[in-house]
C-alpha cells in the first residue's frame, strides 16, 4: 500500500520521523557528556532539544497516524503499525514528562528521574525505530501498492513473501481479480 500523506511523490511521515528521533538522542548524548564533564550549558541545550523533539513527534505522528489508517485491519502490518505508534506516543509522553521536571529546575538540570525516563524512552525509541522498518522495509508499507502486509517477521529468517496467502492474493481475491 502507497502512503496516503505524500509531498512531492514521497511519503511525509518516514520524512518527518528523523527529526524528533535525532533530537531526543542528541539530548540524551548531551546529557551524559553534562554528567561527565559537569558543564551545565549542556543541560540548557539539551532541554531545547527536548522541547524541538516533542514538537517534531507530534508532527510526524499527525502523518503517521494518516497512514496507519490506510493498513487494512486484521492484517500484520496493522497490528505493527498500532504497536509502532503507541510506542512513539509514548516516548513524546515521557520526554514532555522529562521536559516538565527540568522546566521548573535552574538551568534546566535534570534529576535522576528525569535522566532516568529519558534513557527509557531512547531505549523504546530504538525499538519502534525497528518496528518502523520492519513496516517499510519488510511490509512495504508506504511503499508499494503491492505490499505483502502479512510477511513473516524479517528476524524469521523467512523471505518476505513466504507465507500461505500473501495480502496482495487476498486483495486481488478480493477485487474479483
Amino acid at each position: 500500500m502507497e502512503s496516503k500523506a505524500k509531498f512531492l511523490g514521497h511519503p511525509i511521515h518516514p520524512m518527518l520521523i528523523v527529526f524528533p528521533f535525532g533530537l531526543f538522542a542528541t539530548a540524551v548524548i548531551f546529557d551524559i557528556i553534562r554528567i561527565v564533564t559537569n558543564n551545565l550549558m549542556l543541560a540548557e541545550v539539551s532541554f531545547w532539544l527536548i522541547a524541538a523533539g516533542i514538537v517534531g513527534g507530534l508532527l510526524a505522528a499527525i502523518f503517521g497516524f494518516i497512514d496507519f489508517l490506510a493498513i487494512p485491519t486484521g492484517t500484520r502490518a496493522r497490528t505493527i503499525g498500532a504497536w509502532h505508534g503507541a510506542g512513539n506516543f509514548l516516548i513524546v509522553i515521557l520526554f514532555t514528562i522529562d521536559l516538565m521536571l527540568r522546566g521548573g529546575m535552574t538551568g534546566h538540570i535534570p534529576d535522576t528521574v528525569g535522566q532516568i525516563i529519558a534513557f527509557v524512552a531512547i531505549l523504546i525509541a530504538l525499538g519502534t525505530g525497528w518496528l518502523g522498518g520492519e513496516l517499510v522495509d519488510r511490509l512495504g508499507v508506504g511503499v508499494d501498492h503491492g505490499a505483502n502486509l502479512d510477511a513473516p517477521n524479517s528476524l524469521s529468517g523467512r523471505p518476505a513473501n513466504d507465507s500461505a496467502t500473501t495480502s496482495t492474493q487476498v486483495h486481488s481475491t478480493r477485487a474479483g481479480k
